[in-house]
């Protein structure tokens, strides 16, 4: 299952020119792979349980066109793989129109959140994912 997440462009969101600036673009990716994951069984709360988090380690963004105040953005999400202790995501926001904005992929590790070092998924988040991955 893979929803779109919906944002639509604040004032917030904006510079003094009305155009979206290009650090919220990597918070609408981060939250569309959350959400994604959270609609597939693996939320955050998940990761609590086990005493773990994710924390993202690599992130690539390429713009294709801006967006501007009041637009609507949907992001979609692509889990691209799932490895031992990390999580490699695509997510593609587009106006809705369908015009192409931007492209990120993210990568997201499993951490101890008293440690901070990196640790395996916990062994539901990994069940639930298989199968929802790119190369599956």
């Amino acid at each position: 299952m893979n929803p779109a997440l919906r944002h639509r462009v604040e004032h917030v969101d904006t510079d003094a020119a009305g155009v979206m600036h290009f650090s919220r673009y990597a918070s609408l990716a981060e939250t569309a792979v959350l959400s994604f994951l959270h609609h597939n069984g693996t939320g955050l709360d998940l990761f609590q349980r086990h005493g773990t988090e994710l924390a993202v380690t690599d992130l690539h963004i390429r713009y294709l066109a801006p967006a501007r105040f009041r637009d609507v953005v949907l992001a979609t999400t692509t889990l691209e793989r799932a490895t031992a202790a990390t999580l490699r995501a695509r997510a593609d926001l587009a106006r809705d129109t369908g015009e192409p904005l931007a492209v990120a992929k993210l990568v997201l590790c499993a951490v101890d959140t008293g440690t901070g070092r990196a640790v395996a998924l916990p062994a539901q988040a990994a069940r639930s994912l298989k199968g929802l991955t790119a190369d599956d």
